[in-house]
C-alpha cells in the first residue's frame, strides 16, 4: 500500500517526488507522529495502552517554552521538559500497576488532566520564545538532511535495539503473550509493566520538545490530533492491540502511509473533510491487508 501510494502521487502531482517535498514536508512532518507512535507501541506490546500521548506532547512543549522564555534556562530546559514527560508516564504506570486500574481508564483520565494543566500554563493563548541557537537543534541540518529527521531516525533505531536486544524488550513481548508465564519466570512483573509507560513519556517528551523548538512556540492545541493517527500507525505497522506481536521496527510503515497520504492529498488540493474519510478507509484497508488471520482464533 505504501509503494502504491508513492507511485500514485508521483504520477498525479508534479511536486510529490521531489527532494524538497520528501524531506521538508513528508519526512519532517512524519517525525512527531513517528515518535508518538513509537511511544504507544511499547504499552500495546504488553497488552496495555497509553491514551495520554498527545497531552504529554502538549505539556512538555509548554514546559519547554516556559523554561526558556521565563526562566532563561536555555539548553537545560530540554532535559527538564523531557523529565516532566517521564514523570507523567511514571504516574500512569504506578496507578495502572499499584492501584490495579486498567491502563485505558488511567491514561484516558490523564489525557484530560495533562491537557488541562498545559492549557492553564499557556493561559489559553500561544506562548513563544526567542533563541535561534536552541532552535537549530530541530531546524538545522547535517549534509542537507534536516536535524529533525536525523533525530527521528536515531530514536527509531534506538527503540528497535531496546525491543529486541534488551531484557526490557523481551518482557514487553512476553507480557503481551502470557503474563502468568512471566510471573512464573521470577520477573518483577509490576516493574516491567511500568517501564513502557515511562518510555512512552520519554518519547512523547522528546516529540513535544522537538515540535516546540521547530516552531518556537507552544499553543493550547500543540500535539492535538496525534492520538488516533498514532494508534492507527501502530496497528497498520503490524503491532496487534492484543499484545505480543509486532514491534517498533514495523510502526514506521504505518507512520509513512499516513504521512504520504496526507501530503499527497494536500498537493492534490483535496478537501480536508474528504481527507478524513479517505484516511479512515485507508487505515481499515491497510489493517485488513496486513493482519495475519492464521494467528487469530476469534476476531472481536
Amino acid at each position: 500500500m505504501l509503494f502504491g501510494l508513492i507511485l500514485f502521487f508521483t504520477f498525479t502531482t508534479e511536486r510529490f517526488f521531489t527532494e524538497g517535498n520528501l524531506l521538508d514536508n513528508v519526512a519532517k512532518n512524519a517525525v512527531t507522529l513517528l515518535l508518538v507512535a513509537l511511544a504507544g507501541t511499547f504499552p500495546i506490546l504488553q497488552q496495555s495502552i497509553d491514551l495520554s500521548v498527545e497531552s504529554v506532547v502538549l505539556l512538555t512543549g509548554v514546559v519547554t517554552v516556559v523554561l526558556i522564555s521565563q526562566f532563561g534556562l536555555g539548553l537545560l530546559a530540554i532535559p527538564l521538559a523531557i523529565g516532566v514527560g517521564m514523570l507523567a508516564g511514571l504516574f500512569n504506570g504506578l496507578v495502572f500497576t499499584k492501584l490495579k486500574v486498567p491502563s485505558f481508564l488511567v491514561t484516558l483520565g490523564t489525557l484530560s488532566v495533562m491537557a488541562g494543566v498545559g492549557k492553564i500554563i499557556t493561559g489559553g493563548s500561544t506562548i513563544t520564545f526567542r533563541n535561534p541557537a536552541i532552535r537549530t537543534i530541530s531546524n538545522g541540518d547535517v549534509l542537507g538532511i534536516p536535524n529533525l529527521v536525523l533525530w527521528g531516525l536515531l530514536i527509531y533505531v534506538g527503540t528497535i535495539v531496546l525491543a529486541f536486544r534488551t531484557k526490557f524488550g523481551r518482557y514487553c513481548f512476553a507480557l503481551g503473550e502470557n503474563e502468568r508465564v512471566v510471573e512464573l519466570a521470577g520477573a518483577k512483573v509490576d516493574r516491567y509493566k511500568i517501564y513502557p509507560f515511562v518510555l512512552s513519556g520519554l518519547l512523547c517528551g522528546i516529540a513535544g520538545v522537538l515540535l516546540t523548538l521547530r516552531i518556537s512556540s507552544a499553543s493550547p492545541n500543540i500535539g492535538s490530533g496525534l492520538l488516533l493517527p498514532s494508534i492507527a500507525a501502530i496497528v497498520m505497522g503490524g503491532t496487534a492491540l492484543t499484545g505480543g506481536v509486532g514491534g517498533p521496527h514495523r510502526t514506521i510503515l504505518g507512520v509513512l502511509v499516513i504521512a504520504v497520504l496526507n501530503n499527497g492529498m494536500n498537493l492534490l488540493g483535496t478537501d480536508s473533510f474528504v481527507q478524513e474519510i479517505i484516511l479512515g478507509l485507508v487505515v481499515v484497508a491497510a489493517v485488513a491487508l496486513s493482519i495475519d488471520r492464521a494467528k487469530i482464533d476469534v476476531v472481536k
